[in-house]
């Protein structure tokens, strides 16, 4: 008895299981045959049709299983049909709302975005590495790992998003690449475009004594000679010696958050037009999407191609006489164009600046006033219909309340222009905890790894390993796990609020066939 215990459970377990769901159906008036309704993906009618054929055969019935396509006016679950890569960046999408019947899917999209904007703020090639290898193990040994079946909470849980934290390691080494970053020090992979000679006397005669005397190096591009051209690949090295080095890379790195924040909103944006298409809402295009794309593309989008167009105009020997652009677009916004401190970037900018503000400006009614006083007449113009042709209809026709659509429509108004503001300078995250990220190798090589390296104080191999061992567990415990943790709930935070809010909804119910290997499981919940 003992050793079929098992099986027992497993055969009561199923029967229960199978009963359950014939309680659930209709005996039609002959008393002779159940009458199911049920959901199911339409790609799977064919299979269904066949298991029923096959459930006909078995047990010898001479009545065969029909199966009819109804229609009704529920609203169907959500299915999205996933693999064990794709589960886990639909999980992520799950986790904030499951999303309505036929509306448009971000999955796809986070698996590449996801991982990339993870990437940007733990970028670093030999961090990547690390990732990449304890991802790879548990994706080769997925099966034996699956055989196990641990009970360990933490560990399941990154064995579930293991496709996750590999696409997420293979970005990483990406960024550390551009970034020129392999724990906290960089690789010169092509030799430096730099030559500090010329910084140093006439002709840089004592170029190396005057180093050795200053232990500064503060690179500065507009001496003549000193730059010989970009580094092929990434960032130059020389900048990991140069005191200046945070002063580039804090520019640089918050420019390239706000690029990337503004076109992964206008991305964002763009992917609502194609539920509107398909859910055929004229209203919501010329009312919703253009509004929308407009006033976000005349101020934010202009301000990535002031960007662009700073970064071309202006060389070494000019840049001191830049202008900000912060200031810039503030004063755009202002209609402030008497700072003298501030000079024009280009020829009539002020007259294109007022322009796109006004445009800019003109969106905000539209979507506020233009939209509820559209849908207010549309629906008196069908309550005249209904009053002309079928007066009994009259009460569920006037089911509309002007007061609840204004405040519902002023609402979602102020919250997206107000939230293409704090949106984007919520990308700046990217550039925040990159810099974080950084600065925590730096100091962790600086304070461990290089005091072991240049002690003279003996210890050889055995004092280097114990050195070596501290690093590496600091390394593994601060930056992958912890930082890696943060980067990731981040990285969770720009797609839920940023990157979703613009077109999905997430409102639905998720779809759950009926499934043996979730009851022997024990999930009876899902």
């Amino acid at each position: 008895a003992s050793k079929t215990m098992r099986v027992w459970f497993i055969k009561v377990r199923k029967m229960k299981a199978i009963y359950h769901t014939l309680n659930l159906c209709n005996i039609d008036v002959t008393q002779k045959c159940l009458i199911a309704e049920v959901w199911c993906p339409v790609s799977d009618l064919d299979s269904i049709q066949f298991a029923l054929r096959r459930g006909t055969e078995r047990s010898g019935s001479t009545v065969p299983s029909i199966l009819n396509r109804m229609q009704t006016k529920q609203t169907p679950p959500t299915f999205n049909k996933t693999n064990k890569f794709t589960s886990g960046f639909q999980n992520i999408v799950d986790a904030y709302g499951i999303g309505n019947y036929r509306e448009i899917n971000p999955a796809p999209y986070t698996i590449i975005t996801f991982p990339f904007l993870f990437a940007v703020m733990f970028g670093d090639m030999g961090h990547g590495v690390l990732m990449t290898c304890a991802a790879l193990y548990l994706v080769i040994r997925e099966s034996r790992l699956l055989a196990q079946k641990s009970d360990n909470e933490m560990f399941n849980m990154v064995f579930a998003g293991r496709y996750i934290v590999l696409l997420m390691g293979i970005f990483s080494i990406y960024t550390g690449v551009i970034y020129n970053d392999c724990f906290s020090k960089s690789l010169n992979m092509f030799g430096s475009g730099w030559s500090v000679r010329p910084m140093f006397g006439p002709k840089g005669a004592n170029w190396t004594k005057e180093i050795g005397e200053n232990a500064v190096l503060q690179l500065d591009p507009a001496v003549p000679g000193v730059f010989n051209g970009p580094y092929p690949l990434g960032i130059d090295p020389i900048w990991n010696l140069a005191t200046n080095k945070l002063t580039f890379l804090n520019s640089f790195k918050m420019k390239m958050s706000v690029i990337l924040g503004v076109i992964h909103m206008l991305f964002g944006v763009t992917l609502s037009l194609f539920n509107h298409l398909y859910f055929k809402k004229p209203l919501n295009i010329f009312l919703g999407f253009i509004p929308e794309i407009v006033f976000m593309s005349s101020l934010f989008g202009y301000l990535v191609l002031l960007v662009f167009y700073k970064w071309t105009a202006y060389d070494a020997f000019t840049s001191k006489d830049a202008p900000s652009l912060l200031i810039h677009f503030i004063n755009m916004c202002l209609f402030n164009y008497n700072d003298p401190s501030n000079k024009p970037l280009y020829r009539g900018q002020m007259g294109i600046q007022v322009l796109l503000v006004l445009i800019a400006l003109a969106c905000v009614p539209c979507m506020l006033i233009v939209k509820t006083m559209v849908l207010r007449r549309q629906h008196l113009w069908k309550k005249h219909l209904v009053c002309q042709s079928e007066p009994i209809y009259l009460t569920a026709a006037s089911d509309f309340n002007f007061g609840d659509v204004a405040v519902h429509q002023a609402i979602h108004t102020i919250e997206y222009c107000l939230g293409c503001i704090s949106n984007t300078a919520s990308y700046l995250r990217l550039w925040a905890l990159s810099l974080a990220h950084a600065q925590l190798s730096e100091v962790l090589w600086s304070m461990v790894m290089h005091l072991g390296l240049s002690s003279r104080s003996g210890g050889g191999f055995f004092g280097l390993s114990i050195i070596f061992a501290a690093f590496a567990t600091l390394t593994v415990a601060i930056l992958l796990v912890m930082e890696g943790l943060s980067a990731f709930l981040h990285a969770l935070r720009l797609h839920w609020v940023e990157f979703q809010n613009k077109f999905y909804t997430g409102q639905g119910f998720k779809f759950i066939p009926f499934s043996f290997e979730s009851i022997l499981e024990g999930r009876f919940d899902e």
